[in-house]
């Protein structure tokens, strides 16, 4: 649930306005790019790391604790995003996709996490740098496996068609492989994120204010109304971050998937 604790550059009446929610100051004076999301992102990070060395670098046999939870997160992406798309190859890029599942879902959690209050996919650079390294990826693994003609081939040019079709598929298959699905891959994660905290910040501004800037009979209500709506869709917020980390994941495997064999 967000709080609001701290006072922020506000409107007329003194509530936070967008802009407040996602410009944020430097930590550290003078040092401009050290931000609260970079630092959310840094401890994002290093959950990960300490999440994995506590489960598997004494790893038992019949499994306890952060060793049992991260094996179960292990099997859902084994199941539910590797294998489905990479078949034979799933074990090869295991470490590569439960690494991106647990980080993009530790940064979208940071969103509901009292005095984190971020989610760090709310901020385009984020989840753009993590897409891009999956599309520099997926690029190298096409022209690795396929050659390079062949990689290009075989995505502008799919076998089998009549010849006077590729004039229509083709410039679309170009947009839609080297330009949209890139673009949409970051995009979907941060819209989702972006939304998802405004209307967290929305409902649990309405609470505040009437409850305790201007509380009146009439207003109590609203007030209360804010805060119900604001646990509600808390609850539903946890379900989407979930959702959106899967998603990044399995569309990750999809395009590594599509790189290492050729469509035919």
């Amino acid at each position: 649930m967000i709080t609001l604790t701290a006072p922020a550059p506000g409107d007329q009446f003194g509530a936070p306005t967008p802009d407040s929610l996602f410009q944020l100051p430097p930590i550290i004076p003078g040092v401009e790019w050290f931000t609260k999301p970079v630092l959310l992102a840094v401890i994002s990070a290093l959950l990960v790391i300490g999440l994995c060395w506590a489960a598997f670098s004494s790893p038992k046999l019949v499994p306890r604790g952060v060793q049992n939870m991260v094996e179960y997160g292990y099997m859902f992406v084994r199941d539910q995003v590797a294998r489905p798309f990479l078949g034979k190859d799933a074990d090869r890029f295991m470490g590569l996709l439960v690494t991106i599942f647990f980080l993009v879902f530790i940064w979208n959690i940071m969103g509901v996490i009292p005095i984190a209050q971020f989610p760090v996919a709310a901020h385009i650079a984020f989840p753009a740098v993590l897409a891009i390294s999956i599309y520099v990826l997926k690029i190298y693994l096409g022209v690795k496996h396929q050659g390079g003609w062949g990689y290009f081939r075989n995505m502008m040019f799919p076998p089998g068609l009549p010849k006077p079709i590729y004039l229509l598929l083709s410039p679309i298959e170009f947009l839609s492989n080297l330009v949209i699905a890139p673009f949409t891959h970051a995009v979907r994660l941060f819209a989702n994120m972006f939304a998802g905290h405004m209307l967290l910040a929305f409902f649990s501004m309405v609470g505040f204010w009437f409850l305790f800037e201007k509380l009146t009979p009439l207003g109590a209500g609203v007030g209360v109304i804010g805060v119900v709506m604001t646990i509600i869709f808390t609850a539903f917020e946890i379900f989407i971050q979930f959702l959106q980390a899967f998603l990044f994941a399995m569309l990750a495997s999809m395009y590594i998937g599509g790189s290492l064999h050729a469509d035919h």
